[in-house]
Order: structure tokens, then sequence, then C-alpha cells
């Protein structure tokens, strides 16, 4: 009964393992997404002048972040979705430092919303596009 019982256990543990193995291996394969032309890559050149007036949600992300790459289609339709009423920007943390820096981002993706040049808002992780487009309804 207990050689049984040890057996299910290692066997679901066993595949257990080999699921978040295949996972991995699919998540690390998974192609970059051709960025939308309405989003807008910033730099410390331009931060301040693409920042300072109206609402502006910022992704600080990286190309080797899994969680960064699964952001990017939801980022791309809100671009797509919004238009003029706010702009949709990226910041690559790896290239651009001093600008992550500024802004205390420790995790990524960091989504920052600025108003008027100012942080009004600032969400961690991957998330929805429903909930970013409350977000940015409830702040126009």
């Amino acid at each position: 009964m207990t050689t049984t019982i040890l057996l299910i256990v290692f066997g679901v543990i066993g595949a257990g393992i080999i699921y978040l193995f295949l996972t991995a291996r699919r998540l690390k394969n998974m192609p970059e997404t051709a960025e939308s032309s309405k989003i807008v890559t910033l730099n410390p050149v331009n931060f301040q002048q693409q920042t300072k007036s109206g609402l502006v949600l910022i992704d600080f992300w990286a190309s080797w972040c899994m969680p960064c790459k699964m952001m990017a289609p939801i980022l791309n339709e809100i671009a797509e979705e919004v238009g003029e009423k706010a702009k949709i920007a990226k910041v690559n943390v790896e290239e651009f430092q001093q600008l992550s820096a500024k802004f205390s981002v420790r995790n990524i993706p960091t989504l920052i919303l600025m108003k008027n040049g100012k942080e009004i808002d600032r969400y961690v992780g991957v998330k929805p596009k429903d909930f970013l487009l409350k977000q940015l309804a409830k702040n126009q």
C-alpha cells in the first residue's frame, strides 16, 4: 500500500516536472511580437517630451523577459484601440537603465501610468487588456 502511494506521488511529481519543462521550452521559443506603429519607444532623449502632456502608459520591459513577451500583443491591441486618447510607450530596461532606475523599476514588466508628466499609477506583472483599458478610461 505504501509503495503504491509512493509510486503515485512520484508519478505526479514527474508529470509536473515534465509539464513545466515543456512549458518553459515553448515560452523560450516564443517569437517576438511585431510592435504596433502606434507604440512609442522611449529613451532618455525623448522621454520628457513624450510624457509631459496627456495620458501615457509606459511598459518597462526586456527582450529576455517571458511575461514581457506575453504583454506585447496586449499592448499592441490597446494602442490600436485607444487611438489619440492615450499614448502607449515602451522602455527597454537593458538599453536605458537610467530610466528604469529613475522610476525605481525593480520587476518587469512594470507598467507606469503617467498623466501630464507625473506618475499616477503603477502595475507590476502581466495585466489583462480589459483591466488596462479600464485604468486608462478612469484616468482620462
